[in-house]
């Protein structure tokens, strides 16, 4: 038996990648891509393109092998209107529907699977469980909620299936849109919130979504959804001053009138000139809190890291990243 990450050269992938082998487990990444990662010293890496069924079905797999799909186009970049069917779609929706098809062949039935919480749109109760209405903004939501469905299918047919549905996963390695706020916070420049900030937002942390993934393997794949998000998520207000106040910045909040400043970017967005994706911003002054007592009750999971220790860390590894490329781009006052 062994575990095949798709996807296993990204973000939450690398860290299970590292975990499974460090517990002694036979694990082959699959990927479009191979960085450096520490662990491909005793990890074997196969380069693989999941929205060619050809290329999935090369991946040697045993009847009772392990598969983990955490390949998926994300809203990093943004991308604009015109283009966003045609670049989640590929990857999101028809690369699941060729690793389904790789696994039935080959007679392997055990997968777990990555959506979104954002297949559920704009609150509708709080806090969000896997019950809330599904109802996406936009084509990265609806991508992944396709998949829930299309995986229903095949459970039907026998395959185990957990599926996991992270807020936004944080941690050093990925920074994302949190480039922008950053930079606005190295050039004491104001941060603008949309909204005053008062709502709490929730992140998971890489490290807690890779844990995910191995307690979904030691329940033996249970057949259904799981919400992963951190606990005691703090106010918008308190997670951005925190941050500030450790960088040393002048940077100030800039509280701003919600419905005005989503009327602007939805106005950019409609002439394909968006500074956000709509499913980011339609819902940046709501509560949305995910419900993870599910995941916690089954699983034996528990969220480890709070949303405030994983911006300070993405900060970090930002903050290196310039010094490592000689780009200080920084003009906080002593």
């Amino acid at each position: 038996m062994k575990h095949i990450i798709i996807g296993g050269d990204g973000f939450v992938g690398s860290h299970l990648a590292a975990d499974l082998s460090a517990k002694g487990e036979e694990v082959l990444v699959a990927d479009i891509a191979k960085s450096d990662h520490a662990h491909y010293g005793r990890v074997p890496f196969q380069r693989i393109d999941v929205t060619h069924a050809e290329s999935v079905a090369s991946i040697p797999l045993a009847q009772d092998d392990l598969v983990y799909n955490l390949s998926a186009k994300m809203l990093s970049p943004i991308v604009t209107r015109k283009e966003r069917h045609d670049f989640f779609w590929p990857v999101n929706y028809h690369g699941t529907v060729n690793i389904l098809n790789w696994m039935e062949k080959a007679g392997a039935n055990k997968l777990v699977h990555f959506t979104t919480d954002m297949i559920y749109g704009h609150s509708v109760t709080v806090p969000q469980d896997e019950t809330h209405p599904a109802n996406p903004l936009g084509e990265y939501g609806e991508s992944k909620l396709a998949t829930e469905t299309l995986a229903q299918t095949y459970r039907d047919r026998g395959f185990q299936i957990p599926i996991f549905r992270p807020r936004l996963i944080i941690g050093p390695g990925r920074l994302g849109i949190l480039v922008k706020l950053f930079r606005l916070i190295d050039l004491n420049l104001p941060v603008p919130m949309i909204g005053g900030g008062r709502n709490p937002y929730q992140f998971i942390s890489v490290f807690d979504c890779a844990s995910a993934c191995v307690a979904a393997w030691k329940a033996d794949f249970p057949n259904s959804a799981y919400n992963l998000g951190s606990d005691d998520p703090p106010p918008v207000r308190k997670l951005l001053g925190d941050l500030i106040r450790h960088a040393g910045s002048k940077s100030i909040l800039l509280p701003t009138p919600a419905p005005l400043v989503k009327f602007a970017l939805n106005t950019l967005d409609a002439i394909n000139l968006p500074i956000m994706d709509p499913e980011q911003y339609m819902i940046a002054d709501e509560i949305c809190i995910l419900d993870t007592s599910k995941a916690k009750r089954e699983l034996g999971w528990r969220p480890l890291h709070r949303d405030e220790d994983m911006l300070l860390a993405a900060y970090t590894e930002y903050r290196k990243g310039l010094e490592a490329r000689n780009e200080p781009q920084r003009s906080l006052a002593a």
